[in-house]
């Protein structure tokens, strides 16, 4: 049973063809019915994000704020680059049982292929990656989110970079910065390969080159008041919740109400901790180590982070996991990262259980906060004569 279990795993084309139908049964559940989202409110579609994104390549094609709320059209803002608003030109020109399908198989297959194409893993440790965080990219796709497709984006840098091709390393980190800011954290991959100055270039200029991908559809002024109303969005979203966040559980657990910025700057240094240890830059270990701490710290320190970011958090608990120590600490770690982290939010949990207990104390988060602890950890006691070839589960 378990060579078999391996084989299945190791089988790239199984995996991949469990990500396909994962992903259009995700679209059609979402294309299924109605919802409200306040009682007695408007009527919206079970895609709504995917309207959020489609309708906003309309709104930048008429001349209108981006940023504005359309409650006739869909539900919350866009919150997204007018990058993204163009990227999304693509999509809008589909029905939206074909758009929706190919945004959900994009995300899907981007974060695929992100984790075959990394190196030093077994074809049976990719497969086993790409089996835990199967349930938790699901629950992104329902809710039609870019998380699957970030996601892949960062693990697709680090392969790049690994192979010596710098020039598609950053527009990786790139396009995920104009899909969501925090993407930027990426590039502290950058600090443990060499020229440092070339990579600075291309990123300048994959950065010019999505910033200007606009004005194919908008003059100087309307760009202008375009990136306004974005900063002014983004300013006041701060403010407006914890989310399943470091900063939602101190709130939620010890009725901690501290300035987000304090806590982010906290987190910065906690994870800057390992960068004291240059001689392990060359290493791959400690390298795929900061990858992983990356996932989950732009996850966990996001006070917007809702249920369907965590794909890309339990990407890097998936890679951790399968190539960590399977020590009885670790083991406990990932059990309750699926447990809470995956499993809480589906209906294998009561209804009571995720209103009562798992929302109000950001049970989905917990795992996640206390597993990038153990990875920091990890990273400064990681040494150059441990071996880098690790174990499969």
């Amino acid at each position: 049973m378990k060579e078999r279990l391996q084989n299945t795993l190791s089988d790239k084309r199984v995996i991949a063809m469990v990500y396909v139908l994962f992903a259009l049964a995700a679209s059609l559940l979402s294309l299924r019915g109605t919802k409200t989202f306040v009682e007695g409110g408007l009527v919206y579609n079970n895609y709504n994000n995917y309207t959020i994104f489609e309708k906003s390549f309309e709104h930048l094609q008429n001349g209108q704020d981006l940023y504005a709320s359309y409650p006739l059209e869909h539900w919350d803002l866009f919150k997204y680059t007018p990058s993204f608003s163009v990227f999304f030109g693509v999509f809008h020109i589909l029905p939206d049982w074909l758009g929706l399908s190919l945004w959900n198989l994009l995300n899907a297959m981007v974060l695929l292929s992100a984790v075959y194409f990394l190196p030093k893993l077994s074809p049976y440790q990719k497969g086993l990656v790409l089996a835990i965080i199967v349930i938790e990219l699901m629950t992104s796709m329902q809710n039609a989110q870019s998380n699957g497709l970030i996601a892949g984006l960062m693990v697709f840098s680090l392969g790049f970079l690994e192979r010596g091709k710098t020039f598609w390393a950053t527009l990786c980190i790139v396009a995920s910065m104009f899909v969501k800011l925090f993407g930027i954290v990426g590039f502290a991959l950058f600090l443990f390969y060499p020229k440092k100055w070339k990579s600075a270039l291309y990123a300048l200029f994959w950065s010019g080159v999505l910033l200007a991908i606009p004005f194919l559809f908008v003059d100087f002024e309307q760009y202008a008041k375009l990136y306004g109303s974005y900063w002014h969005m983004l300013a006041n979203d701060h403010e407006a919740s914890y989310g399943y966040s470091v900063m939602g559980w101190l709130n939620s657990w010890f009725s901690i109400e501290i300035d987000k910025n304090t806590i982010v700057a906290f987190g910065i240094v906690v994870f800057l901790l390992p960068f004291y240890k240059i001689k392990m830059y060359g290493e791959f270990d400690f390298k795929y180590l900061v990858l992983i701490s990356i996932l989950i710290w732009i996850v966990i320190f996001n006070h917007k982070a809702e249920s369907p970011t965590f794909i890309i958090a339990m990407t890097g608990v998936a890679l951790w996991f399968v190539r960590g120590e399977k020590s009885r600490l670790n083991i406990i770690l990932f059990v309750g990262a699926f447990v809470l982290t995956v499993l809480s939010p589906t209906d294998l949990f009561p209804k009571y259980v995720r209103d009562e207990f798992v929302r109000p104390y950001v049970l989905k988060a917990f795992p996640c906060i206390l597993i990038w602890l153990k990875v920091i950890y990890d990273l400064v006691m990681l040494k150059k004569e441990d071996s880098p070839t690790r174990q499969a589960a």
